[in-house]
Order: C-alpha cells, then sequence, then structure tokens
C-alpha cells in the first residue's frame, strides 16, 4: 500500500484531495496543522507528502526542512503562493514539485503518480562509482560523497543521476527543466539555478573539485 500524508488546514480540501486518491488506491492520512504533521510524519512512513505553505503551529516551510534532514520522500507544495520567487523559495526548501491554489485535482493526482513512478522505479540497477569521491546507487537511490551518505531531494537525484550517467555531455537549464521536473509546469532558469546550489553544497568534496560544473552561456556538466 502506498501512504500519503496531506498537510493543509482547510477541511473541505484535505477531503476532496483524500477521496480522489483513495479511489487511486493511496492510503491517505491528514494533518491540519503543523504539530499534527510532524507527529504523523515522525511516526509513520509516507510514500509522499503534499505540504500547504501556509498552516496553524509550525508553517510548512519549516516541516519541509524539517522532513528534508531526515528522510528523501518526495514532497509536493500546495499553496497560493504563486509568485516565481515563491516557488523557487518552495524548491530551496526541499519540495519536488510546486501547485498553486486553486488547482485541479486531478492535475495534482496525475503528479502524485508520475513522482511515485520515478521515485519507485529506476532504469538501471547498479552502482554508479566515480573514483573515490562519488558513489550512486540507483536501487537504492542512496548518493555517498568520500563514503559519507549525503540525503538528496528526489528532484536533486534526478539530476545529478542524469548528468553522471552522461558526463561529457553539456546540460541546457531547458534540458534539465524538461527531463528532471516532474511535468515541467514552469520553465524557470532560476529553478535549475536553485536545485544546482543545493547540489553543489551538499556534494562539495573540496574546492579543487567539483562534481557539478557551471558551462558559461550554456549550462551544466558533470565534473568527475
Amino acid at each position: 500500500m502506498t501512504d500519503i500524508l496531506i498537510v493543509d488546514d482547510e477541511p473541505k480540501i484535505c477531503e476532496f484531495v483524500k477521496a480522489y486518491l483513495e479511489k487511486e488506491g493511496y492510503n491517505t492520512q491528514i494533518a491540519y496543522d503543523g504539530n499534527s504533521a510532524l507527529d504523523y510524519f515522525d511516526n509513520n512512513s509516507y510514500n509522499l507528502v503534499i505540504l500547504d505553505r501556509m498552516i496553524p503551529d509550525i508553517s510548512g516551510e519549516e516541516i519541509c526542512k524539517y522532513i528534508r534532514q531526515k528522510s528523501e520522500v518526495p514532497i509536493i507544495m500546495l499553496t497560493a503562493k504563486t509568485e516565481d520567487e515563491d516557488r523557487i523559495d518552495g524548491f530551496n526548501f526541499g519540495c519536488d514539485d510546486y501547485i498553486c491554489k486553486p488547482f485541479n485535482v486531478k492535475e495534482l493526482v496525475l503528479r502524485v503518480k508520475v513522482i511515485l513512478k520515478r521515485s519507485i522505479n529506476t532504469e538501471d540497477k547498479e552502482i554508479l562509482k566515480f573514483g573515490n569521491y562519488l558513489e550512486i546507487n540507483t536501487l537504492s537511490h542512496e548518493v555517498k560523497v568520500k563514503q559519507k551518505e549525503v540525503l538528496l531531494t528526489n528532484t536533486e537525484y534526478k539530476i545529478l543521476l542524469r548528468m553522471a550517467c552522461n558526463p561529457r555531455r553539456v546540460y541546457t537549464r531547458e534540458e534539465l527543466l524538461e527531463n528532471t521536473i516532474d511535468n515541467n509546469y514552469e520553465k524557470v532558469d532560476r529553478v535549475i539555478d536553485s536545485h544546482m546550489k543545493n547540489l553543489r553544497q551538499k556534494l562539495q568534496i573540496d574546492e579543487n573539485i567539483k562534481i557539478i560544473q557551471t558551462v558559461y552561456g550554456v549550462g551544466y556538466k558533470f565534473g568527475l
């Protein structure tokens, strides 16, 4: 059974989303405030979290950051904040997808299906190694830098894996948006830049070895 945590302070939205997800065979649990959300998350195992950004007690941003410290479970942020900067902030907090209210619940269900499919199924069942610096387990999605595990979001992992599988290729921002961000609902270059900034911080080996390299005027390439 696939378990999904819905975090939103609007009961009608929660029940509406719950009904559609359970119709598709998913098991759901609802939290109407931040404290309940953290309590549920700490005491249960979920395959995906749908998270409102503005909820009582503890903000959606803080919950997102808390979850990212412990897990790489996919997070869909559901919010009335619709500006580009708000979306970029959402990805910086660690979400994998960002849906603005009002929304089409059928589209939400489709995005849930896509994210779960990509997080559960992998194309290659092997471990990619790059010297003693980097190891990517494509079965478990574990990433290690100098034998120490680092936690990546689902989107960060997909970006890293795509680039690592084609280390000589230079990717434009548009290609990375198209191939790694679910449904590509927004084509904003700064979204990719935000993910790259986070990846660099998490994968930093030393000042002389950069796993993610910028190719000025073009995009990004794998550095090992």
